[in-house]
């Protein structure tokens, strides 16, 4: 289930840094609908859906990828933060859900 969990994060890790690149390359600016100070989305997420961090990455070009969800409701966000501070929603989505996985033997990747 551990591995489980850790594929599911850097799949998305992994999708939000390829959004945040485009978002970038395309020129996007804070005016767009899907970014906003970080505080802001934070506080967003928090009161409009209880939605906690439950996982933090880096990305590309020193891009902060979080991972926000609810327990209780079951809704999920990725967010992708820039350096600057500006804090992109780059997916989101129902069924959340954690999970523990054992980890392989060693030497058995499958």
């Amino acid at each position: 289930m551990k591995r489980k969990i850790d594929t599911l994060h850097l799949t998305a890790l992994g999708a939000a840094t390829a959004v945040l690149m485009t978002i970038a390359t395309q020129g996007h600016t804070q005016g767009s609908r899907n970014c906003a100070p970080r505080a802001a989305v934070v506080e967003r997420l928090a009161e409009g859906y209880g939605e906690t961090r439950q996982s933090i990455g880096l990305g590309a070009n020193n891009a902060m990828v979080e991972v926000f969800a609810s327990d209780e409701t079951g809704t999920w966000s990725i967010t992708v933060t820039s350096p600057g501070g500006l804090t992109c929603l780059v997916a989101s989505g129902q069924s959340f859900e954690k999970v523990a996985e054992a980890l392989p033997a060693k030497g058995n990747d499958a």
